[in-house]
């Protein structure tokens, strides 16, 4: 059975491969977070069944039939793309007019909100009470939070201004609105697990540890799950604002909305994932990563471009949206008012590139010296068992 997994992981890398040279060729399919060609798609989608097949017949066979809460979010999260990406991968392309659209937003909230929220929150929940040595506070609080995510997450992309029937804008407003008590039961839930300690996290992120020499510094990965975690709150939050009337005029249409998604899938998910990688891959290779500096200058790169990128994109597009308020101004004048903040978005944009590039040097030297411990157990283990004649008994 671990065949299956290895097969639907080559073929999953395979398909993202050609999927991503597809699009840079031109092959797009014009949908937003739907571009892959079809023959990509369907060749990462096979690869993402064989993975699910495997795991759900792993979870199947388990031997502790409690589950903790973190496996009710990886469980969902297993079977939630394939449903989303079928569906709308089979409806997108045969229908028409502004049903396309919907099926489009509809897709995308799916997987920017529902499923990337599952896996993130689902590394959230296990890491955090494992790294600061303390228990979940409430498993009512995480159900609360699971379904609230599952049954409103999905509706909250339509926008305000969408020409359609009103009571689908405002069905997706109101969706938006309740996943606020998801936002504020996982804030609880963690704020509770830390014993309303929450300066421990805070902690982390200053440059020297203050704890005394005794105490053990805690893991680097936290920082990672930390920062993803503060982002989930405040990006969560700002969509949740977003569905307002009075914000929505402003915002929509603007750079704010390009800020708004990045703190989603960045600054939440993706260091939450970079965090879950730090601790599990030395687990299973037995090794520790080369370089705990590289980890930590990730750590910072990383923060420090997403806040580059998030915070000139937000405050450049509050200002474009208020500008485009009136009539009298010039759309040339609002672009060329954008330019500050784009620029400094840039380099944020350098700064995750950099930290990205030493993530894979380190990650690259620990698979280095994985192997070549590998190398050297079996060479040892050869040159054994081939003695010299005469130093045989």
């Amino acid at each position: 059975m671990p065949g299956l997994v290895t097969v639907g992981a080559a073929c999953w890398n395979l398909g993202v491969a050609v999927g991503v040279a597809g699009i840079l060729t031109g092959g797009s399919t014009g949908f937003e977070n739907l571009e892959m060609p079809s023959y990509a798609a369907r060749l990462a989608f096979l690869g993402y069944l064989m993975i699910a097949v495997w795991g759900a017949l792993t979870f199947h066979q388990r031997r502790e039939r409690q589950l903790y809460v973190s496996q009710w979010f990886l469980l969902a999260a297993l079977f939630w793309f394939p449903w989303v990406y079928s569906t709308a991968d089979l409806a997108a392309f045969r229908g028409r007019g502004m049903a396309q659209a919907v099926i489009a937003w509809w897709y995308s909230e799916n997987l920017l909100v529902v499923w990337l929220g599952l896996v993130g929150l689902a590394a959230v929940f296990y890491f955090i009470p494992k790294l600061t040595n303390r228990n979940l506070h409430s498993r009512y609080l995480a159900l609360l939070t699971f379904w609230m995510l599952i049954l409103f997450g999905s509706w909250g992309g339509i926008p305000e201004s969408a020409p359609l029937p009103a009571w689908l804008p405002v069905l997706s407003a109101v969706a938006k609105g309740l996943g606020v008590i998801g936002i504020i039961a996982v804030a609880l839930n963690m704020h509770s697990t830390l014993g309303g300690q929450c300066i421990m996290l805070m902690c982390l992120f200053r440059t020297r540890n203050p704890q005394p020499a005794t105490t053990p510094s805690p893991h680097p990965a936290l920082r990672f799950i930390a920062f993803g975690l503060v982002a989930f709150v405040v990006g969560g939050l700002a969509n949740a604002a977003s569905a307002l009337p009075e914000v929505s005029h402003v915002t929509q249409f603007t750079w704010f909305t390009v800020a708004r998604g990045l703190l989603n899938y960045y600054g939440f998910f993706a260091m939450v994932m970079f965090g879950a990688i730090y601790y599990i891959v030395p687990q299973l290779l037995g090794l520790e990563f080369p370089s705990a500096r590289l980890v930590r200058a990730h750590f910072w790169l990383a923060a420090a471009g997403i806040l580059l990128f998030v915070v000139p994109l937000a405050a450049g597009g509050i200002v474009q949206g208020l500008k485009l308020q009136h009539p009298d101004v010039a759309f040339t004048d609002i672009a060329q008012g954008t330019l500050p903040f784009l620029r400094t978005s840039t380099t944020g944009d350098l700064l995750l590139a950099i930290g990205n590039l030493m993530f894979l040097g380190n990650l690259a030297g620990l698979v280095i010296q994985y192997y070549r411990a590998r190398a050297v157990t079996a060479w040892v283990s050869a040159t054994t068992e081939i003695q010299p004649a005469e130093s045989r008994p």
